[in-house]
């Protein structure tokens, strides 16, 4: 099977293994009843199904990047007094406090990705989904965390196993 799939030009298996992966994410998120698929999962599935000599420092920088930003969406939820605050997805606008709350959240994010030297763009969106109140505590925030789980540890297996005989690495 591994073979037929290393067979897929570039970007047939890039769309093959995104639709496998990301379907496969949601139809367990609507088993366990929660979401699962967020939009951060998108580009961090491209990143790590995505032949590269990079793959563990993109897995690294991906598991790291999303802790850091849950953590720092999650604080300043509670610094903002925004725990159980309607989402701006509820309200259909956002309050100044919420504003903020997201900005410092993002911007939160984006510094402890360079201090612990672990790019990965997509974890800002992790942050701002929190900081949000989208993926608040309680089943939205469990339903990221599931999808994230998945996404980080079949994603990079995925690559590895389809990318053998191909001549590239299996990173992703």
């Amino acid at each position: 099977m591994a073979a037929a799939w290393a067979r897929l030009p570039g970007g047939l298996r890039l769309f093959a293994l995104s639709v496998v992966l990301l379907a496969g994410v949601g139809g367990v998120g609507r088993l366990i009843g929660w979401v699962a698929l967020t939009t951060t999962l998108g580009p961090t599935a491209y990143l790590l199904l995505t032949p590269s000599a990079t793959v563990l420092a993109r897995l690294r920088s991906a598991v790291t990047g999303h802790a850091l930003a849950v953590a720092v969406g999650l604080a300043c939820l509670a610094a903002f007094g925004l725990w159980s605050h309607p989402s701006i997805v509820e309200q259909h606008h956002d309050t100044g406090r919420q504003i903020w709350a997201q900005a410092l959240a993002v911007g939160l994010t984006l510094l402890l990705l360079h201090v612990c030297d672990a790019p990965h763009p997509p974890a800002a969106a992790t942050a701002l989904l929190i900081a949000s109140g989208i993926s608040r505590p309680g089943a939205p925030l469990y339903g990221l965390l599931v999808g994230l789980a998945l996404v980080l540890a079949i994603a990079p297996l995925l690559a590895a196993a389809t990318a053998r005989g191909t001549g590239e690495d299996g990173g992703g």
